[in-house]
């Protein structure tokens, strides 16, 4: 039986993989900041299916948390075979609005958390020439977004960058560029929602589903929905001035996830 290590695993996104992968027969390592959340998801996971549900309790903002995690992935006695690096957040405010501090945990958990596990799980997948890595970006990695839309840009050019390096390795990498999710994302940022219109929230069950469809066709980025394909369509082609226009009216506090 396979296991998958999961970050940011209790809420959104991170939790859907969770049901879903649990549901396809996977072992899990579930990590995230709250133990006691992490218990009860473990706790209810195997008993719906019956998979071992592993807790890991760390903070990816924190040295001590990225390496509590690349150890867990190192333990070639008990190997993962997937990663989701999902574990993310957003700032409430603009450029300046937002203190350095925050700015810089941003950078630490979207960027040098996702370089270093993917990093400590792809050493001992290439040596079993199998497993894969899904890293959570945001289509606002495509448009002009601030430090949010800058880390989930480098998410994007990393993962694709890895992804051609270990190319017939065995080894999959993916992006994974969702848009606006109904997860707990923006209420744990204090942002409001009221302007986004409906047809842009996505299903986080349902993106997953086509998340892991992507990665069993090997792709290296996924826009799980229609409706967001012909945006970033629209997107390519639009003069980066007018997106820069758009994207501050908007703010840089509704960066999707």
């Amino acid at each position: 039986m396979t296991t998958a290590l999961i970050t940011g695993a209790t809420a959104g996104i991170g939790a859907a993989f969770a049901r879903r992968l649990a549901a396809q027969g996977h072992n899990l390592v579930l990590v995230a900041r709250d133990t006691e959340r992490l218990r009860d998801q473990a706790t209810e996971l195997h008993d719906r299916h019956g998979i071992e549900a592993e807790v890991l309790s760390a903070d990816l903002s924190t040295d001590g948390g990225i390496e509590a995690v690349e150890k867990r992935l190192g333990d070639r006695r008990h190997p993962v075979d997937l990663l989701v690096n999902n574990a993310g957040f957003g700032n409430k405010g603009r450029f300046l609005e937002v203190s350095m501090a925050d700015e810089l945990t941003m950078l630490k958990v979207h960027c040098e958390a996702v370089l270093r596990l993917t990093a400590a799980a792809v050493a001992g997948m290439k040596e079993r020439g199998r497993g894969g890595v899904v890293n959570v970006a945001s289509v606002a990695a495509f448009v002009p977004r601030g430090t949010y839309g800058a880390s989930k840009s480098w998410v994007v050019q990393f993962t694709q960058g890895a992804a051609r390096d270990l190319a017939g390795s065995g080894v999959r990498l993916m992006a994974l560029c969702p848009g606006f999710v109904r997860t707990e994302f923006h209420e744990r940022a204090g942002m409001g929602t009221d302007n986004i219109p409906g047809w842009m929230w996505l299903d986080a069950d349902k993106l997953v589903v086509s998340a892991l469809e992507d990665l069993g066709r090997g792709k290296t980025v996924s826009v799980p929905d229609p409706r967001y394909k012909a945006l970033m369509g629209l997107v390519k082609i639009a003069p980066r001035g007018l997106l820069g226009g758009v994207t501050s009216r908007t703010g840089r506090k509704y960066g999707p996830r």
